[in-house]
């Protein structure tokens, strides 16, 4: 009998063992989207202050092709997406939508493909094409035909290319299975960016567009549907996040209709809250069981959700903490950091800082000298915080209760990717170059 009860107790504390490991393991590292906590936070690294294209830099590698999908992160490789255009030149695709004469021309086929990079010399290790096709839509001109970023769980490599296809990967880039599930018919044209999200054994899609728009759970294993429901929406470029809350994990899903909270074993809504816009593209974040969800188009909204009690329709109640129409981002997502949250009004530089649990804003807002238009997400580590704006400026401030602006610095590129943190390296992805900054030796 003693000895059956140590021999639980021994596997428990194994079991507890393996766990922090497991968390450990991934908070050293930026397996997905907005990083480890899902927030744009590093509990980990350790970034430098000061860079520019003579200062601490690691290395800098020419990607083939274009695209805006975040590295992630995992060990000693970095793992990211693009489109390579090749072959002759055809007629350009007709712009018939509205809205449709900011988008790009895209007059090629292109390959669609996987790449994993060194993390210490910056080579690319293996290049994967997974599709070869023509696109039925270019996007808006600052976007790109590979937007989504990937995910990973230190075992299989998950890759989304949305109209032409999500994809498993070995880290060795070896295909295990691909799914198709149609073509998107996005707003005015303007494509693809929602990056699925990874929880256990699923993954996690939303396909939200100007047709049957639906949110899917994958089966990790082989591309599988576990569940699939239907979603009143139009087309959003915002990406799901994954929260556990009181031992029950729900998918936080951003709507034009609505936002939703989804049990993400069985894919059905726990609760649902309207009040942001239209063309959602900033993601949620959470901490503390508090959901913080954001829009900026024809109106602006940010709304913070507690998810105790959320059950069923939740606008216009208490589950709705706080609101605030006015500063709200529209292409870049929030910071979440500790007991702030941050966000850039529209994709302008022009910070908000509020304290996540009351809304309240005790400083600010700040105009940020030398940011203008910013579409990367803004990250933080180290007791600080990053903005990086397309024309390769970065402005680093102090995470700190009177924040304190200390250096920008300059690259050489255009950003529309968001930066990826690991260790004593910030990685960044530009329209050219992927740079590793890190301290270097004078």
């Amino acid at each position: 009998m003693k000895a059956g009860r140590i021999v639980r107790i021994t596997l428990v504390m194994i079991s507890i063992a393996l766990q922090v490991f497991a968390q450990t393991k991934k908070e050293n590292n930026w397996p997905q989207w907005r990083g480890p906590l899902a927030t744009g936070v590093s509990p980990t690294a350790e970034p430098p202050l000061t860079w520019s294209e003579q200062k601490n830099i690691r290395w800098k590698t020419a990607i083939p092709g274009r695209g805006h999908s975040t590295p992630i992160i995992w060990e000693d490789r970095l793992f990211l997406t693009t489109a390579v255009p090749y072959g002759e030149h055809r007629a350009p695709l007709p712009q018939t939508a509205p809205g449709a004469h900011d988008n790009l021309s895209v007059t090629q086929t292109h390959h669609f493909a996987a790449l994993a990079v060194d993390r210490k010399s910056g080579k690319i290790v293996w290049q994967t094409t997974l599709k070869s096709d023509l696109p039925h839509e270019g996007g808006h001109k600052t976007a790109s035909l590979a937007s989504a970023s990937p995910a990973t769980d230190g075992k299989q490599l998950y890759v989304s290319f949305g109209s032409q296809g999500i994809y498993c990967l070995t880290l060795d880039g070896d295909l295990v299975w691909e799914k198709q599930l149609g073509q998107m018919a996005t707003k005015h044209g303007h494509g693809e960016g929602s990056t699925p999200v990874l929880y256990k054994d699923i993954l996690l899609v939303n396909w939200d567009h100007e047709d049957a728009s639906f949110l899917v759970a994958l089966d990790t294993k082989n591309g599988s549907e576990r569940w699939r429901v239907d979603r009143d929406e139009v087309t959003s470029w915002s990406s799901p996040i994954v929260v556990e809350h009181k031992g029950n994990a729900q998918a936080i899903v951003s709507g034009t209709q609505r936002v939703r909270g989804y049990d993400i074993e069985t894919g059905n809504v726990i609760w649902e809250c309207g009040g942001l816009s239209h063309n959602i593209v900033a993601s949620p974040v959470s901490a503390d069981g508090m959901v913080f969800v954001a829009s900026s188009y024809e109106k602006q909204a940010i709304l913070a959700i507690k998810l105790d009690g959320a059950v069923g329709d939740i606008t216009g109640t208490g589950n709705v903490v706080w609101r605030r129409t006015r500063g709200t981002p529209y292409v870049p997502s929030p910071l979440l950091y500790g007991e702030w949250i941050y966000f850039l009004r529209h994709y302008q530089g022009i910070l908000t800082r509020l304290v996540a649990e009351s809304g309240e804003e005790p400083f600010g807002p700040f105009r940020l000298d030398g940011i203008r238009n910013v579409y990367a997400s803004p990250v933080g580590a180290a007791n600080r915080v990053y903005i990086t704006s397309r024309d390769g400026a970065t402005l680093v401030m102090t995470h700190e209760a009177i924040p304190e602006f200390l250096t920008i610095n300059h690259l050489d590129d255009t950003f529309n990717a968001s930066a990826a943190l690991s260790g004593k390296d910030l990685f960044m992805r530009g329209e050219q170059f992927l740079y590793c900054i890190g301290e270097t030796a004078e």
